[in-house]
């Protein structure tokens, strides 16, 4: 990625941290539009007497409040520097080893959110409180790492106490700072700028717009430094294989299926009541019907049982003269063991008449096990 792709990247996304703002902002205006008795108690304070803020209605200063974040976060992507976003995304991704995150009070816990975001996104980095740091904790920087330091002052005590630690060790160090002009700024091989005009706070002093536009820069970092990396939706997957995020991209036909002795198949030239016992020994309201290389030839449902009832007269039935190719359904819809189980899913539900079962086929056209929409959901997709 060169320089300009990666300098409008970061500002694409800090605007659509913006805009996701609005648009919550412009939903919740809407339904307060439909219901006029509806008012927002999130916020009930004012620490001013006399001020206007208790003036206003509780819904009006979550609107402002809303407001003033997603438009601090939209000045912050228009002050980035193409040079300045080059130098901190070659440092990045330039690491060898692992980024560190510091951070103290709330920019520490912001720092631990990013830290998480890019972990999760492919690129590994650790959360280091700075007093830990200055306790032992500081064993765990290399000379192969990256810091990442996060302060709106950029003269955070301890974090100025680590500076000439973290010198010594030869380690990069980019600075997400509300105050260009500050030490930590200053000293930093490459600097994010994250200052806003106004905190979001009545007094203007709590942690509150700086730490969002801090949290969308790392947020920003985080992700351009993904599609630097070329991270692709296994590689995601292999960080998330838990929860209904990680089966959709993990689990597979193949850890679902009915395979093996359990696999429901019959031979072609198999008789009704042949059909009936298998149906009712594997219970899963379906066999495959196979020749005698083992190839699908078909599949026959336990409703097609049933429509065979509503055809058939009980002299064909006791001289079992209904066999699978009278039946079966030829050329069934089917997957094969690699397939995710989510496209499995899909390819049940997403047509005109949904099917309950998949005869399963592998590379070589043998048919190898069966998978029912109940085995899909139960999985928790």
């Amino acid at each position: 990625m060169s320089v300009g792709p990666r300098h409008h990247y970061l500002i694409n996304l800090l605007v659509l941290c913006s805009q996701a703002l609005s648009l919550a902002l412009s939903q919740r205006e809407r339904v307060i539009r439909k219901d006029t008795s509806a008012t927002c108690k999130l916020l009930r304070y004012s620490y001013i007497k006399g001020g206007d803020m208790g003036e206003r209605s509780d819904y009006s200063q979550v609107v402002e409040l809303l407001r003033a974040e997603s438009e601090a976060i939209a000045k912050a992507a228009s002050r980035l520097q193409v040079d300045e976003v080059d130098r901190v995304i070659a440092i990045l991704t330039g690491c060898k080893g692992k980024i560190i995150l510091l951070g103290v009070g709330k920019s520490g816990i912001i720092a631990q959110k990013i830290a998480a975001t890019m972990i999760s996104s492919g690129t590994a980095a650790v959360n280091l409180n700075p007093s830990d740091a200055l306790h032992g904790g500081l064993g765990i920087v290399t000379a192969d790492d990256v810091v990442l330091m996060l302060s709106n002052s950029g003269e955070t005590d301890e974090l100025l106490q680590l500076l000439p630690y973290l010198k010594r060790r030869g380690v990069p160090l980019v600075a997400i700072v509300g105050n260009l002009k500050s030490t930590i700024a200053q000293r930093a091989d490459a600097v994010v700028d994250a200052s806003v005009d106004q905190e979001a706070c009545p007094l203007n002093l709590a942690p509150t717009t700086s730490t969002t536009v801090a949290l969308a820069m790392g947020d920003a970092l985080a992700m351009a430094l993904m599609s630097a990396k070329g991270l692709t939706q296994d590689d995601f997957a292999h960080n998330h294989p838990a929860g209904q995020l990680g089966k959709r991209l993990t689990l597979r036909v193949a850890d679902l299926m009915h395979g093996g002795e359990q696999n429901p198949t019959i031979p072609a030239d198999s008789s009704w009541m042949d059909i009936v016992s298998a149906i009712t020994h594997f219970s899963l309201g379906a066999v495959n019907v196979v020749d005698h290389e083992g190839r699908l030839a078909g599949i026959i449902t336990d409703g097609d049982l049933r429509r065979s009832l509503q055809r058939i007269n009980s002299a064909e039935l006791t001289f079992a003269n209904i066999t699978c190719d009278d039946l079966m359904t030829r050329n069934p819809i089917v997957t094969n063991p690699e397939m995710l189980a989510f496209d499995a899913l899909r390819l049940m539900e997403d047509r005109p008449s949904q099917i309950n079962v998949l005869s399963v086929v592998d590379g070589g056209g043998l048919c190898v096990g069966l998978i029912r929409l109940h085995d899909i959901v139960r999985s928790g997709l």
